[in-house]
């Protein structure tokens, strides 16, 4: 999978999670079965096949994410970009643009995001090459106003993707990864704030489903968004349990 980058937007300080295990700094830092968060994720990445890497990081700790993940992985190709400011998952995705050729795919994970099977596995990579697009990934969940969520038309094809709604109109939340071609970077710059002042990842994956190019997977197994201390235990069984 040479023609695929990973970009890995670690640049949240992840305020929930301050004070969990006297944590005083980012979260992707926060040790998960005695191992920092984020070479926990790189470590699940690299078992996907990906070899490329861009990690979006926090200015107040960009050297010391530096340190850690290159004391881990020496060789691996890595490349490192800050955030400035929480402007948005979007914002951060768009800071990778300087290490990107404009050919290849954007694998895109949120840096606190788990999975127990490889999503991509399945993915015609391709044919995203050949003739553009988004993938996302869904998961069904119970409490989908606090997500993302997929909504599909009579097709089964997506609709729209709506931020959190107060009457979700299905309950298939989108997950912390995601595939975008070549023109991620371009139709970033399309984007205007949302009303709470971000470059929203839903915003950027609707320009997608409107020029109907956008397609969606469905998880087998388990996700964890691990921002809160509930989260980072359960993380911990189920990686403890290698399932």
């Amino acid at each position: 999978m040479e023609e695929i980058t990973c970009i890995i937007a670690a640049g949240g300080l992840g305020k929930r999670l301050q004070g969990f295990r006297n944590n005083d700094k980012t979260k992707v830092l926060l040790e998960v079965n005695g191992t920092p968060m984020i070479n926990q994720q790189i470590t699940q990445i690299l078992s996907w096949g990906i070899k490329k890497f861009v990690i979006i990081t926090n200015p107040l700790f960009d050297e010391l994410t530096q340190e850690v993940t290159k004391k881990s992985f020496p060789d691996l190709d890595i490349k490192y970009a800050i955030q400035e400011e929480p402007l948005g998952i979007s914002h951060a995705l768009s800071k990778a643009e300087k290490f990107l050729t404009g050919s290849e795919i954007s694998l895109f994970v949120l840096g606190d995001n788990f999975f127990g099977e490889n999503p991509i596995k399945n993915i015609n990579f391709d044919q995203i090459k050949q003739f553009g697009g988004c993938h996302v990934f869904t998961i069904e969940v119970n409490n989908p106003q606090e997500f993302g969520v997929l909504v599909l038309d009579q097709n089964g094809k997506i609709d729209a993707i709506e931020e959190k709604p107060e009457k979700p109109k299905s309950n298939k939340a989108v997950v912390g990864v995601y595939i975008f071609d070549n023109k991620v970077i371009s139709n970033i710059k399309k984007l205007t704030p949302s009303s709470r002042g971000e470059y929203e990842v839903t915003d950027l994956i609707n320009i997608y489903i409107n020029e109907n190019i956008a397609s969606f997977s469905e998880l087998n197994s388990w996700w964890i968004d691990a921002g809160t201390p509930d989260r980072i235990l359960e993380l911990e069984d189920k990686l403890a349990k290698g399932i």
